[in-house]
């Protein structure tokens, strides 16, 4: 195909970035030699940050970026680059930094000028044409004709960059305290929306992390009103729109209160963490509906999302052509009512009361979005059918309705591999496998794990963060590390594979070498062997995928016991305690930390089961929801502190212990599981 333009993009791998590739903006990615080139030639640089599922990145190609008029401004006055936020984190978090702390606000599109050097000194998210020409126009100016003004601007920002994300060692003793965080749970809960779920706004995100620790929590409390209103967020999650209820798996978030018109993108991240969450919850509950969940959700991904050598895809696009060519936004997911009542027949009516085909599940332009009201039960009342006929149908509904949608102009595919988000999908599967014993939850897991060794560990022990044609090229950021040693010991939890314990822990010892702040005990989100940015932050604040330091927090909780490592746990213990000054505040952007806190103000239990029948005890162990443990296990002699002379070769025994001190042992897991509840 011959195209008008081509710019120094149509060399990356990044979809987002191959996107832009034929813009009549001379792009260039973010590399030393563009930064090399702003220097040599004097010029300010504009950068532009998005991802390939953002639905306004594209509204804004097409209504600037692909304008000549455009292109002529940005290209006389400026050195421009495009960068895709998955692949360079480190370069958007300081970006939307200052946007943050210049407009109050940021998002994607995100779009900065800086000076030459690279500090920032304008910015803001979307523009409409006549705006950006207009603002790009006056800086240009100023730049030319009052230099200093824009220097003596980037002096002042780039102190108030360093000033966020600082962390300050915490000298004060670490005591943590139940109710630090029933306090904190006190204060989160008037937020909480007890008629929808979640919190009580919109638009509603599904926030994992956050349900995961209520799950846990309320768990451990007996607190039943708590209990009921995290099942109702994962009932409400399910039965709305932001599930896709023909193909499984979750859109990123939804526009409205009641969870039924996503933002129709769909990414590895939230749909990883999202089956972890829901076979924990079944675990606890045996709510069918979480098992269709995780089920479909990883059909989905199996489906969609996986390639040939197990590693996973990051995300698809919300939007999609229509009929007409138009690209729109959700038109491969919606439904209109004539072609729902040509294509079910006889079964429309029932369907239509399923999936709400009326006022309830009515989006725009005749369009529906599929949502659950109903439960089950009363549909079967309703219609006084049997509950396998029900089921039954359901199958048949989805394999008409998915045999149609496929022939529909699919979405873009975001094809690159990152490994902070393959380590969140790994994790899902395992814990699937956990859960539900499937064997084919293990073999994906395997699979992905092997990837990852395979392709994005190299020699030194570091990781690559990205990976696309064969080829990774990136420096991993500590998200990549945390993640990934979090997935590698479930792995171990549940294969008894010692390679997958041993190297979380080279892993995290990795991290210490290139990441870790001796002063504030944190550990920074880029490698010392990174060029450095503006700032080198410390990202600690959980949000949609928990933050890099609570992740590695919990870690190394795990690993001290794992390795009986002073060194792990002290530090663990002083990255909470940093934190805690903070929690308080504004828990749901802690959950993971409070996550951690629960192994310290609750019994947390070392489970060691040695001998012959060990796998299997673990998987019946697996059976009952504890998530106060570690397991560690060997079918033969071995040397690791939890596991060193236990060994006996006609019995299998487990050993239940907390803080060293261990129980007399025992053969069966009943009597196991009676120890670790008292």
């Amino acid at each position: 195909m011959e195209h008008k333009y081509t710019n120094d993009l149509v060399n990356e791998t990044s979809p987002y970035l191959l996107q832009h590739a034929h813009n009549p903006v001379n792009w260039n990615a973010w590399n030393e030699n563009t930064l090399a080139k702003a220097k040599a030639e004097n010029k300010l640089i504009l950068i532009s940050v998005g991802y390939s599922a953002c639905h306004w990145c594209h509204v804004m190609e097409h209504e600037s970026f692909e304008d000549s008029l455009v292109a002529q401004v940005m290209n006389k006055n400026f050195i421009n680059i495009k960068v895709d936020r998955e692949e360079r984190p480190d370069v958007d978090q300081v970006y939307m930094n200052a946007v943050q702390l210049m407009t109050g606000s940021g998002g994607w599109p995100l779009n900065a000028v800086a000076l030459p050097d690279g500090r920032p000194v304008w910015g803001g998210t979307y523009f409409k044409k006549e705006q950006w020409i207009s603002a790009l126009e006056q800086i240009s100016k100023l730049y030319v004709e009052k230099p200093e003004k824009l220097h003596e601007y980037a002096d002042k920002l780039e102190e108030g960059i360093k000033s966020l994300d600082v962390v300050q060692l915490n000298t004060d003793a670490p005591v943590f305290e139940k109710t630090y965080i029933n306090t904190a749970i006190e204060n989160w809960s008037k937020q909480f929306d007890n008629h929808a779920g979640g919190m009580n706004r919109a638009p509603k995100f599904m926030m994992p992390n956050n349900y995961h620790f209520l799950l846990r929590y309320a768990y451990q409390t007996n607190d039943e009103k708590l209990q009921d209103y995290v099942n109702l967020t994962l009932k409400k999650m399910a039965y709305g729109g932001v599930f896709d209820q023909i193909g499984g798996g979750f859109s990123r978030y939804s526009v409205d209160a009641k969870w039924h018109v996503p933002h129709f993108e769909k990414m590895l991240y939230d749909n990883g963490q999202l089956v972890s969450l829901y076979s924990d919850a079944y675990l606890i509950t045996k709510n069918e509906l979480y098992k269709d969940i995780v089920t479909e959700t990883l059909e989905y991904i199996k489906r969609d999302m996986t390639t040939e050598n197990g590693a996973f895809y990051s995300s698809l696009d919300a939007d999609s052509d229509t009929p007409e060519g138009e690209l729109e936004e959700g038109a491969f997911y919606v439904w209109q009512k004539d072609q729902l009542k040509t294509l079910l027949k006889e079964d429309f009516e029932l369907f239509s009361d399923y999936y709400n085909i009326n006022n309830y599940g009515f989006w725009e332009h005749g369009n529906y979005v599929l949502i659950r009201k109903d439960d089950d039960e009363k549909i079967i009342e309703k219609y006084n059918i049997t509950k396998p006929l029900l089921a039954e149908k359901k199958k048949h509904w989805k394999q008409v309705l998915i045999e149609v949608r496929d022939k529909r102009s699919k979405p873009r595919l975001d094809d690159k591999t990152l490994t902070s988000w393959n380590a969140l999908m790994l994790k899902g599967y395992i814990d699937a496998y956990r859960v539900f014993g499937d064997p084919s939850y293990l073999a994906s897991a395997e699979k992905n794990a092997h990837f990852i060794i395979k392709n994005q560990l190299r020699e030194d022990g570091g990781l690559y963060h990205n990976y696309k044609n064969g080829k990774s090229n990136i420096n991993g950021y500590l998200e990549d590390y945390a993640a990934t040693i979090d997935a590698f010991l479930g792995l171990y939890e549940n294969t008894l594979d010692e390679t997958w314990l041993t190297t979380a822990r080279d892993l995290a010892n990795y991290s210490f070498d290139h990441f870790f702040d001796d002063t504030s005990k944190m550990f920074y989100f880029t490698s010392n062997e990174d060029k450095s940015l503006v700032s080198r932050s410390i990202e600690y604040r959980d949000n949609v995928i928990p933050a890099s330091n609570s992740i590695m927090a919990k870690n190394l909780f795990k690993l001290s016991h794992y390795f009986d490592n002073v060194h792990y746990s002290k530090t663990a213990m002083s990255m909470l305690n940093n934190v805690k000054p903070e929690m308080l505040e504004y828990p749901s952007g802690y959950s993971n930390w409070f996550d951690l806190m629960l192994n310290y103000t609750n019994p947390y239990y070392e489970v060691a089961i040695v001998g012959k029948n060990a796998k299997n005890k673990i998987t019946e162990l697996n059976k009952t929801y504890i998530p106060n443990k570690l397991i560690a296990g060997s079918t033969s002699e071995n040397n690791l502190p939890l596991l060193e002379n236990r060994y006996n070769p006609n019995n299998t025994l487990i050993y239940v212990c907390v803080n060293k001190a261990c129980k007399l042992p025992v053969s069966e897991v009943d009597n196991a599981i009676k120890l670790l509840k008292e």
